[in-house]
């Protein structure tokens, strides 16, 4: 949505619809200049006239002054790319009205109006995929953050707070179902053809939760009865021809509504709530009240086309929209900069709504995984910001793992630190205090204060200061009093604008475990407060084993001084499922970067095969969680400790190291596989642990033993009954130089040649290989005639997943970096939203070591050059070079 290089044209006005414009410099929106709206607009009605080609919107807006706000004469309202058609006031033409650049100034006298615009929009060239567009014949909308302004003109801001009427027409042999935010009041038909419905939300909302979809759907149906006797009925809308694989999507939508009134109390509010599966998205999935708008790739799932971590997606991406509807919608964001307020609360709850449907420790597991991969680097990079940012130029930028991830870690530690019942209490307070309203996260914090009895003072930092705390423990053993001291320190290393920090408050899970008998006395939770604090626990005559950061208390870097033993310990000890898992990776982790600095450690070595054949004989451990646990650390994890790293070396001693647990534990490796692979397919836990485990020793025997493993992934490529088992095999297979992968490869995309989602795992199983010639086949398959630029989807599917391959993109002539920046200059113009994802991967340049680093930082300057950059792509660039970060 750059406003300079798409001026808004004003009828009447061709020299400014024709004039090139300079880029103007983007403006800094800070968080400390935020005033109320000076004007309200209680009410809005809005009248479409659809059409793919041209649709015309009138809306009438009741305006009232407000009291909160300082005396304005003038009412702001926000367009992006959209032209005045006509403009009343209080049913006669407005006058004194003026543009200031896209934005619609009218000076208003007295205290209430009506004001009417129409406005014209083009959906089939909407290529920003923002506001209204076209997607494959159906219209709809997406305006989260600041889409509403590319429909009609209104103060764009979640603080302004409406009550929605929706009238829309249009031919309904085009368009036979008209969807819209709340409940439909009224329809019929109109004349030559067309049709027309009225919808009426009663929840007063701001304007990025508008949604309308428009276009040829049909429904899974089924309805819920809420906790106080509302029947609602659910409705799961997708093109024909897709319906057969929404059925895990509605039992996941049941399942959310009943899980909210259980944990949280919250109970559903309209008679009737929608989703739409859109093709077209730029998102994962929009919260739109009573209207979900998702990418069908959160929807759409059957076990031939979907993998397990589909399925899990779907999952908890339903869950975490439709938390929304209290978390976000019925209270919702004074200002973006409140975005965590709602982001972080829900990732949460839908958290942990995942484990209590699935597996609790597997889950946190995954949550800590995708929280080191993506959050702690942007944490420790040029774009590191708080959870609750102080600025920004373009707010599409600040949709961040840090606003979701990080957001919902700390809302973590509040439960830890408050235990469930009295968490509960103070979300119920939050609930209650602020229902209707646009809060703050300082609302939030207050609640939690207030209601569960817990003094968070010092604890706002977390909301405050960016940087991953590093926190390093030491543990003394004093045999002669039959004590041992924990000598806690930390350290929050600066970040853009904040060079020196605070020491943070940290809830510090840890157990003491006695050698001999593999027990503890129980789980402590230490509040670490200061920069450097000890603590004093007796009944130890000899030196317990220390397990700490139990289930990931808190989001940081923890160092000790453990030994190999100790963590080897750990991995075959500890009843703390998620320190068991960090006692392995840990090892893995000291392997990994100790292989690259001076060479593999063959003590180390052998007690990895050690823990890892203990894992894998393991009965007790079910093979969910033996999944987790037989895998390595990611390279981006990996970056982070060893930074400057050299990615290709620690890539290359991961594989080296792979290949030695696959050769040193062929014969049980092979053994699991068997096992594994007599288990009938379900979606229950013991067959989803069982092709989580085939497909992980696919990948260690095919790093020692290339030919056998070849075969044995064909077998079961050739036998799969279901997606998981089919793309396990074919991954594998697709990084190996085999005459079957080039006829697995084509046998695949004619299996599934016209479905979507399935051929954006063809592209992305390419790109994802570990093979020398994967940029050659990067370049091929963007000239493949199933590849376009606009869809989203297809874009992350192979140069998303080529940038997260670090032999590809750090490929050493510089040639991967450029791929992405080129990517970025080509996709600019058509979606600079999802142009601007790909820049951090290139800002991360002070992770690398200097040779590759240059070529980075010369690829970002190259960017910098281009002087219609949208404002997405320039704040992301510009803060990437910046030398101060």
């Amino acid at each position: 949505m750059d406003i300079a290089r798409n001026p808004t044209s004003i009828p009447g006005n061709p020299e400014l619809a024709d004039a090139a414009v300079e880029p103007a410099a983007p403006e800094t929106i800070r968080r400390l200049d935020y005033t109320p709206p000076a004007w309200l607009v209680p009410e809005i009605a809005l009248d479409f006239d659809l059409g793919v080609e041209l649709t015309k919107v009138r809306a009438t807006l009741k305006v009232e002054r407000n009291p909160d706000a300082a005396a304005d004469q003038t009412l702001h309202l926000c367009g992006d790319n959209i032209a005045v058609m006509e403009l009343l006031v209080d049913g006669k033409p407005a006058e004194g009205w003026s543009m200031s650049g896209s934005n619609l100034l009218l000076p208003l006298a007295g205290e209430r109006h009506e004001v009417t615009v129409e406005t014209h929009l083009h959906p089939a060239t909407n290529s920003q995929l923002m506001g209204l567009y076209a997607s494959n014949g159906m219209l709809c909308t997406q305006c989260e953050a600041e889409g509403f302004r590319r429909i009609t003109f209104f103060p764009d801001r979640p603080d302004v707070l409406s009550r929605y009427t929706v009238r829309m027409s249009g031919p309904k042999a085009e368009f036979p179902i008209l969807l819209s935010n709340g409940d439909c009041t009224a329809s019929g038909e109109g004349e030559n053809g067309t049709h027309w419905a009225e919808w009426t939300d009663p929840w007063p909302k701001p304007s990025y939760l508008f949604a309308l979809v428009a276009g040829d759907l049909v429904a899974r149906t089924d309805t819920f009865t809420t906790m106080n006797g509302r029947k609602v009925d659910l409705a799961v809308w997708v093109r024909p021809g897709d319906e057969d694989r929404t059925e895990h999507a509605m039992r996941s939508l049941i399942n959310s509504m009943k899980w909210d009134e259980e944990a949280f109390g919250r109970e559903y509010d309209l008679d009737t709530f929608n989703i739409v599966a859109v093709s077209d998205f730029n998102m994962g999935a929009m919260e739109n009240k009573g209207l979900n708008i998702f990418n069908t790739r959160y929807i759409l799932a059957d076990p031939d086309t979907a993998t397990d971590g589909d399925f899990d997606a779907v999952e908890g991406v339903v869950g975490h929209e439709y938390f929304h509807n209290w978390s976000g919608n019925r209270v919702t964001c004074r200002d973006w900069f409140q975005l965590s307020l709602k982001e972080g609360f829900t990732v949460l709850r839908d958290q942990m709504f995942s484990a209590d449907m699935g597996s609790e420790p597997v889950k946190r597991i995954e949550d800590v995984r995708i929280l080191r991969a993506a959050q702690f680097p942007e944490d420790s990079g040029p774009l590191a910001h708080p959870i609750r940012p102080d600025s920004y130029q373009e707010i599409s930028n600040f949709y961040t793992a840090t606003v979701y991830n990080k957001g919902a870690e700390v809302i973590r530690m509040m439960h830890t630190m408050a235990g469930p019942e009295r968490f509960r209490a103070g979300s119920d307070l939050y609930f209650e205090r602020h229902d209707g309203e646009a809060a703050t996260c300082e609302d939030f914090v207050k609640a939690m204060e207030d209601g569960a009895g817990l003094d968070l003072s010092q604890f706002r930092l977390w909301y405050e200061q960016a940087g991953t705390p590093r926190v390093t423990v030491a543990l003394k053993h004093d045999a002669a009093a039959g004590t041992v001291t924990l000598d806690v320190k930390q350290l929050v290393p600066p970040t853009p604008g904040q060079p020196v920090k605070k020491p943070m408050p940290i809830p510090l899970k840890i157990a003491l475990f006695d050698r001999d008998t593999g027990s503890h006395d129980g789980e402590r939770t230490l509040n670490i407060t200061k920069a450097a604090e000890s603590f004093t626990f007796g009944g130890f005559a000899k030196p317990p084993v220390l397990s700490a950061n139990r289930g990931f208390s808190a989001p940081i870097q923890l160092e000790s001084e453990a030994t190999d033993a100790d963590l080897q310990f750990l991995a075959a000890k500890d009843d703390d499922s998620f320190a068991r898992y960090e006692a392995l990776q840990q090892l893995f982790t000291r392997e990994l970067l100790g292989a690259v600095e001076g060479g593999p450690d063959e003590t180390r070595r052998a007690a990895i095969v050690e823990a890892m054949a203990a894992v894998i004989d393991d009965r007790a451990i079910d093979d969910m969680m033996r999944g987790e646990l037989m895998m390595l650390p990611a390279i981006n994890f990996l970056i982070e400790l060893a930074a400057p790293a050299d990615p290709v070396a620690l890539h290359e001693a991961r594989e080296r190291l792979k290949a030695y647990l696959g050769t040193r534990l062929r014969d049980r490796l092979t053994a699991l596989h068997d096992r594994a692979s007599t288990i009938p397919y379900s979606l229950e836990a013991d067959s989803r642990g069982a092709r989580k485990v085939k497909t992980q020793a696919l990948i260690l025997l095919a790093a020692a033993d290339v030919a056998e493993t070849a075969k044995r992934a064909e077998t079961q490529y050739r036998a799969a009954d279901n997606m998981t088992d089919r793309q396990g095999a074919l991954a594998v297979i697709s990084g190996l130089d085999v005459p079957a992968r080039g006829e697995l490869l084509a046998d695949f995309h004619a299996r599934y040649a016209g479905n979507a989602l399935v051929i954006d795992k063809w592209f992305a199983i390419q790109a994802s290989a570990l093979r020398s010639d994967v940029l050659d086949a990067v370049e091929a398959l963007a000239g493949h005639e199933d590849f376009t630029m606009k869809n989203p989807n297809r874009v992350r599917a192979l140069y998303m997943t080529m940038a997260g391959n670090p032999s590809a993109f750090h490929d050493a002539g510089g040639r991967g970096y450029r791929m992405i920046a080129d990517l970025v200059l080509a996709l600019d113009p058509i979606n600079p939203q999802t142009a601007a994802r790909f820049v951090p991967w290139l800002g991360r340049w002070r992770k690398i070591e200097p040779v590759r680093a240059e070529l980075m930082r010369a690829e970002l300057m190259r960017m910098a050059a281009v002087k219609s950059l949208s404002k997405d792509v320039r704040e992301q660039v510009t803060k990437s070079l910046d030398t101060s970060a």
